[in-house]
């Protein structure tokens, strides 16, 4: 499998935090030097280490804005 490269361009929110250490983040990610898209997904620390998450486009992720508003919560 061929190495997976990525580049955090943004943090742009930490929305929790696991007993390990671990956070949920909210990230600009360029991923093998492509465009950079926002993504969802858990790191480590010193974010060497990454669980399975999303990835959306601009239009997606105003999309679920728009979703999560209309929520009654």
């Amino acid at each position: 499998m061929p190495e997976l490269k990525y580049e955090i361009v943004e943090n742009i929110a930490v929305l929790s935090e696991g007993a390990k250490g671990w956070q949920k983040e909210l990230n600009l990610i360029s991923w093998n030097g492509r465009a950079p898209k926002y993504d969802l997904r858990d790191w480590s620390e010193d974010h060497a280490k990454m669980g399975k998450g999303i990835t959306l486009s601009t239009d997606e992720l105003q999309a679920l804005k728009k979703a999560l508003q209309g929520l009654n919560t």
